[in-house]
């Protein structure tokens, strides 16, 4: 086992994200050592497939030796170049470079961040900025949608729409508005994907009628919801909502902090939702979470109006870590291992986990299985047929968690008793099915547990 003096130093002084303070404090950290490929093992020992990829980030998987050489070399070199000034560095510019290439369409344009919550934050101040240099400064209203995630920092939270991200903070802000969630198994208008569609529309619709079709800037999609439990929107949804967008007159942010590079089959969802939105957000699996790194890409059409609105004057916007050079070669070289083998086998490993997931329909607390390439979620329920969630009481998060540790398997469990999977795309045949069988037998034990059983009876 690790050290008391390390768990008790955690307890003392390390602050964890989206964690409850007094709880952590209580139950204590668990510590992880080492990874290699798929695999994580703790300070004790113990070793767990890592079904989530870190935080959905680790997309190449762990302990490639050509990204710790990349980042070595780019150390040595230069660690650390500003690109205030009209300075730069190779790494950044290539990589600038190599991603325009393969984005869609015209999105020719990048700007790199820490990481996905300032590169929304980033899109909201370009937005406004190109906006005002277009002559329309009262469009200052943002859209996004019901159980979607667009970060946690103050204004991204906003445009986040689970509760938990508002509460205590005071947001979201009186021009972040909100529109239902396509969620195909809890619609309102049934599961037909047409329906979905048609609902959505309507629903973005009546929302930029509300606050005056003059006054809306942007509208923000992530290609599948992830924090809001894996929710992936019917085929041809985003392609609807984008073609809406430009009909309407206002932006479309495509929001792939998670879906990017690989997670869902292609370097972009965009390309399989054939859209080309206004502007991307992504980070996570630019550099497969082994250094921050975010990035927006901007269409051509939104960066010739902001420099055309800004002249001769600077545009005041910008990171003292942005286009970092050790980041940017990290980049570069986790781009190489993306289209030189991790795509394709990726995609493989994806049809695997879906395949396994989907067998799991038999067992009597899966309402819903639904995913797309490396990216999938698993739904629990007490009755089928009525769809009734887990019960509080049952602690899904928590308990469903620490089960699945138990069992050798490191998942996402959300608190309504959806399961959530992002695991690396390096996997191999049997590191998938594990997480098959190490799920099965976590839903065993959570069909033992007192309250779930409870919750069934009733």
């Amino acid at each position: 086992m690790y050290s008391n003096s390390l768990v008790e130093l955690d307890r003392a002084h390390l602050v964890h994200p989206v964690a409850s303070y007094r709880n952590h404090e209580k139950l204590g950290v668990r510590v992880l050592a080492s990874a290699k490929g798929a695999t994580v093992t703790d300070a004790s020992g113990k070793q767990l497939v890592d079904g989530f990829a870190g935080l959905w980030c680790v997309n190449a998987g762990y302990g490639h030796e050509s990204i710790v050489e990349a980042a070595a070399r780019q150390m040595r070199e230069l660690p650390y170049a500003t690109t205030y000034f009209g300075l730069g560095s190779e790494p950044a510019i290539r990589l600038a470079a190599a991603l325009a290439e393969r984005a869609p369409g015209d999105l020719d344009h990048v700007y790199f961040t820490l990481g996905g919550s300032d590169a929304v934050d980033s899109t909201i101040r370009f937005i406004r900025y190109y906006w005002i240099a277009r002559g329309q400064p009262q469009r200052d209203q943002f859209i996004s949608i019901e159980q979607g995630y667009h970060g946690s920092s103050t204004v991204g939270a906003g445009l986040t729409a689970l509760p938990l991200f508002h509460a205590g903070f005071g947001i979201p802000f009186d021009w972040q508005h909100k529109i239902p969630s396509h969620y195909a198994y809890r619609n309102p208008v049934g599961e037909d994907p047409q329906a979905i569609i048609d609902a959505s529309l309507a629903a973005l619709r009546r929302k930029v009628e509300e606050i005056g079709p003059e006054r809306v800037a942007a509208f923000y999609a992530e290609p599948i919801q992830g924090s809001g439990g894996v929710l992936v929107p019917p085929k041809g949804w985003m392609k609807a909502m984008r073609t809406l967008c430009s009909e309407l007159g206002i932006l479309f942010v495509a929001d792939e902090v998670i879906t990017a590079f690989g997670r869902t089959g292609p370097l972009f969802a965009c390309e399989d939702d054939e859209i080309v939105p206004d502007f991307i957000t992504t980070a996570k699996g630019l550099t497969s979470g082994y250094v921050p790194m975010g990035a927006v890409f901007m269409a051509d059409h939104v960066y010739q109006a902001i420099a055309d609105g800004a002249g001769g004057a600077a545009v005041g916007h910008g990171y003292t870590y942005s286009a970092h050079p050790v980041s940017a070669a990290v980049g570069l070289e986790v781009l190489n291992l993306y289209e030189t083998g991790l795509l394709e086998n990726g995609r493989k490993a994806g049809a695997r986990l879906m395949q396994g997931l989907e067998g799991l329909k038999d067992h009597p607390l899966v309402g819903d299985v639904r995913g797309r390439g490396m990216l999938a979620a698993v739904e629990l329920v007490v009755d089928k047929e009525k769809k009734t969630p887990l019960p509080a009481a049952a602690d899904p998060a928590r308990r469903i968690f620490d089960r699945a540790w138990e069992n050798g398997l490191v998942i996402r469990a959300f608190g309504n008793g959806v399961l959530g999977y992002a695991p690396p795309l390096c996997c191999t045949d049997a590191d998938i099915d594990a997480i098959i069988e190490r799920t099965r037998k976590t839903l065993d034990d959570t069909l033992a547990d007192p309250d779930v059983r409870a919750a069934l009876k009733g």
